[in-house]
């Protein structure tokens, strides 16, 4: 069995900014040449997240409104009055989505359905610079 540690950067804008990070994870898993295995994606970050979902318009609206409605920026946190940074928030939308994804690898390719990404949303309050971790293990 292989084991291969790659990264994925990403400039992000903060505030439930999105990004489709599929192809560069396919990229990544093509040349690691792991043929059958998984592949675990994870966000070193307290503030941002992975999922997946079809990454589409009205799909990723969707989201950011349910975030918005179950963890809305201008409710109350004890982080804000400890650190007053403004982001408790962020850091709740976080925890409720999770840091890793792990995909099944099969012939090559990520095992993911028709209309299904891999999708990363930073949640805090600017723009960040992010780098995630992925481990590729298989033959």
């Amino acid at each position: 069995m292989q084991v291969k540690s790659a990264a994925i950067r990403l400039s992000t804008g903060g505030k439930q900014d999105a990004h489709d990070i599929t192809s560069q994870v396919q990229d990544l898993v093509t040349s690691s040449g792991v043929r059958n295995g998984t592949v675990t994606v994870f966000c070193p970050s307290s503030t941002s997240g992975l999922t997946t979902i079809e990454f589409e318009p009205g799909c990723i609206a969707d989201l950011h409104r349910l975030f918005n409605e179950i963890i809305p920026e201008e409710r109350e946190y004890a982080h804000n009055r400890r650190w007053e940074d403004g982001n408790g928030h962020s850091h709740v939308r976080s925890a409720l989505l999770g840091a890793s994804l792990t995909i099944p690898v099969v012939d090559g390719m990520l095992a993911l359905g028709t209309w299904q990404q891999i999708v990363h949303l930073d949640f805090d309050v600017r723009p960040r610079q992010r780098e995630l971790v992925l481990q590729i293990m298989g033959d």
